[in-house]
């Protein structure tokens, strides 16, 4: 598993099988993999026609991807990219707030931590559905697996937002029970935390705003379990988040307003590997060396990104010839590359 012979490319139908397996392994906090194979083989479908580009883009596209580890011949990670949250409507979460109350009177001051609820993400692009086999936790698939779509949203902008986001799960036990969900959440919605994200499927449906309180919620005031729970992160969630933190990412400005986990948000063109990405021509070197790297064509429908060892000369990047066929391309290719560093 310690190589570099990964390949990230656009899910397919042959793709789901394994896919829905992912979804029946994943944890409960895995939101966007729900073991409905009807529903997964429908977001394949929708995923083929984004990437394909047969129609204009309107914000409803969702661009989903697979791992393969070309050694072991199958695929071992998945993740997607949602180019517009809730493109129809409106996305909502939680806006961390501090308020300050004080009283010169008695000489007390204290600072407030409140959750307003928001729409401050509607619009912004969203990284979803990471998953991959826990044997490759340890190794450099997870960055292509994740990364691997930034480099994507690079080389398309006008198909993305300015601002992305990506949902991380808050805590909750065994059973799907969530400290935050009990004492916000199903005081306004009468009902267990595993169903109200069954019935929901999503931060954008028009119930949320009507049930849930529009005044600032003092956090101050919930449970002591669900004040300690509030903006951390599930065990699971860790690999991913920690990858996006590393990008860039603000993670302390927004939490989900089911299970209260930390959404991570920021601005495309200042993400690490968007500013470290360069445009390369690929040369052809028999048994290259040097610096680990990110490399994708710069395809749409045919997209390609690997790992690779190669040596950055001035505009050219000098690649193993294994490398740029698992690219699809050729010696003298185009293609952007972004060091591991």
């Amino acid at each position: 598993m310690n190589h570099m012979d990964y390949l990230l490319r656009p899910a397919t139908l042959d793709d789901l099988d394994v896919i829905e397996e992912f979804s029946r392994a994943a944890t409960f906090s895995i939101r966007t993999l729900k073991p409905d194979r009807a529903r997964l083989a429908a977001r394949i479908e929708r995923s083929l026609k984004a990437f394909a580009g047969a129609e204009p883009p309107n914000g409803d596209e969702l661009y989903h991807f697979v791992l393969e580890d070309l050694q072991a011949g199958r695929v071992v990670g998945t993740s997607g990219i949602v180019a517009s949250a809730a493109s129809n409507g409106r996305f909502y979460c939680y806006r961390n707030e501090f308020l300050v109350h004080g009283s010169e009177e008695l000489g007390i001051t204290n600072r407030e931590h409140t959750l307003r609820l928001c729409e401050d993400l509607s619009g912004h692009t969203l990284l979803s559905s990471f998953y991959i086999e826990p044997d490759y936790s340890d190794t450099l698939a997870p960055q292509l697996l994740s990364r691997g779509r930034l480099l994507f949203i690079r080389n398309y902008p006008h198909l993305f937002a300015e601002r992305i986001g990506a949902e991380n799960p808050g805590l909750c036990d065994d059973e799907g029970n969530s400290p935050v969900w009990d004492a916000l959440g199903h005081r306004f919605f009468k009902m267990p935390f595993p169903e109200a994200e069954q019935r929901t499927g999503g931060r954008s449906k028009s119930y949320i705003a009507e049930l849930m309180p529009r005044n600032p919620v003092y956090v101050s005031l919930l449970a002591k379990d669900a004040q300690w729970a509030m903006g951390q992160l599930h065990p699971d969630g860790e690999l991913p988040f920690g990858i996006l933190v590393a990008e860039g990412f603000d993670v302390d400005s927004y939490v989900d307003i089911f299970d209260g986990g930390p959404i991570a948000e920021a601005r495309v063109a200042m993400l690490r590997s968007v500013v470290s990405a360069q445009d390369v021509a690929l040369r052809s070197a028999a048994g290259a060396t040097g610096e680990a790297c990110m490399v994708a064509n710069l395809e749409r429908a045919g997209f390609r990104a690997t790992l690779a060892h190669g040596e950055f000369l001035d505009d050219n990047l000098q690649l193993a010839d294994s490398a740029i066929a698992r690219l699809g391309l050729k010696d003298g290719a185009s293609a952007c590359a972004v060091r591991l560093d």
